[in-house]
C-alpha cells in the first residue's frame, strides 16, 4: 500500500511539473529561429468577375526578418510558382499581403501556398467558400478594431499610388535613393468626432518588456497616429543586406485635432522617403497607399551597386 500510494503521489506530482512547464514554455517569445507560416485572409470579388485570393504571414519571431526565395520553398499549386508572393518577411502577424487573381470560373479547387524554414513545413489553402468572402467591413475590423464598425456601412474606395518617375532604379550602397509617390483618395473613412482622451499606456512585462499580442499593433503597414492618409513603404523582395527607409511610414493627409468634425472629401498628395541599401543586389520595394482601411501597393525594382571608390 505504501509503495502504491508512493507511485501515485509520484505520478501526480509528475504531472503537476508537466503542466508547469507546459505554462511556463507558453509564455516564451522568441527573438529568432521561428517558422513562417503563410495565412489565407480570404476571397474578394473584382468588378470583372474575377476573383482576388488574398494571403498574409505570421513570422513567428519577435525581431527576426526572414528571407524565402521563391521556388521549393516558397512557392503556390497549381502552377505557376510564383504568384507575386513576399520573400522577405517582416516579425509577427501581417495581414492582407497581396493578392491572386483568379478567373471567375475557378471553381472548388484550392490555391495552395506553402512556405518552409525553420525545418518546418506550413500551407495556406485558399477557396472559394461562400464563409470566406470579405468586404470593406473585415478589412475595417481587422485593421482598426469592431470599434470603428458604422451601420450602415460607410462607401470606402482604396486609395491610388503612382511612382513619380521610373518604376526601375539604380542605386549604390550607402547612398540614399529618393523615391517619390502620388497618391488620391475618396476622402473615406471619415474621421469619427470623439472627445480627446489621453492614449492607454503600453502594458509592460517585467521579463519580455513591451508585449505585442494584436495584429494590429503588429502590422508593418499602418498609419501613424494622428495621419488619415499615408504610405508605407517595406522590403517585398531582396538579396541579401539591410535596406532602410527613412522614413517607412510617410505621411501624405493628416487628421483633425480630436473633435473636429471632418467631412468626406478627394484627398491628394505625394509622399517621398529615402531608401539606403547596404549591400548590391536586384531589390523589389513596395509602397502602400493607406487609408486606414485599404492599400493599394506600387512597386519598383533597384538595382544596387557597390559604391565606386574614389
Amino acid at each position: 500500500m505504501t509503495t502504491s500510494r508512493s507511485w501515485l503521489s509520484g505520478a501526480a506530482i509528475c504531472a503537476l511539473v508537466l503542466i508547469c512547464i507546459s505554462t511556463v514554455h507558453g509564455q516564451f517569445r522568441y527573438d529568432r529561429g521561428q517558422n513562417v507560416v503563410p495565412v489565407f485572409e480570404g476571397w474578394e470579388r473584382n468588378t470583372d468577375g474575377s476573383i482576388n485570393m488574398v494571403f498574409g504571414y505570421m513570422n513567428r519571431n519577435y525581431e527576426a526578418q526572414v528571407d524565402i526565395p521563391v521556388g521549393p520553398d516558397n512557392m503556390f499549386a497549381p502552377a505557376p510558382a510564383d504568384q507575386g508572393q513576399p520573400t522577405h518577411f517582416y516579425p509577427r502577424r501581417q495581414e492582407f499581403v497581396f493578392k491572386v487573381k483568379v478567373p471567375k470560373d475557378w471553381g472548388d479547387k484550392d490555391l495552395i501556398w506553402t512556405l518552409r524554414s525553420a525545418g518546418k513545413t506550413e500551407k495556406a489553402f485558399g477557396s472559394l467558400l461562400s464563409t470566406w468572402e470579405i468586404g470593406n467591413l473585415v478589412y475595417q475590423e481587422n485593421r482598426k478594431g469592431a470599434g470603428d464598425v458604422t451601420y450602415p456601412e460607410e462607401p470606402n474606395q482604396a486609395p491610388a499610388i503612382e511612382m513619380v518617375g521610373s518604376a526601375r532604379r539604380t542605386a549604390a550602397v550607402g547612398e540614399p535613393l529618393p523615391l517619390t509617390v502620388e497618391v488620391t483618395d475618396d476622402g473615406h473613412p471619415v474621421p469619427r468626432v470623439r472627445p480627446g482622451r489621453p492614449a492607454r499606456p503600453l502594458e509592460l512585462n517585467p521579463v519580455e518588456g513591451p508585449r505585442i499580442e494584436s495584429p494590429i499593433t503588429q502590422a508593418i503597414v499602418k498609419l501613424d497616429t494622428g495621419v488619415r492618409l499615408g504610405v508605407t513603404w517595406v522590403l517585398y523582395r531582396g538579396d541579401r543586406g539591410t535596406v532602410t527607409f527613412d522614413p517607412m511610414r510617410v505621411p501624405v493627409v493628416r487628421a483633425p485635432s480630436p473633435g473636429t468634425a471632418e467631412k468626406a472629401e478627394p484627398l491628394r498628395g505625394k509622399a517621398t522617403t529615402a531608401v539606403t541599401f547596404s549591400e548590391p543586389g536586384t531589390y523589389q520595394l513596395r509602397g502602400y497607399a493607406d487609408d486606414g482601411i485599404l492599400t493599394t501597393p506600387v512597386d519598383v525594382i533597384v538595382i544596387v551597386k557597390s559604391k565606386v571608390q574614389p
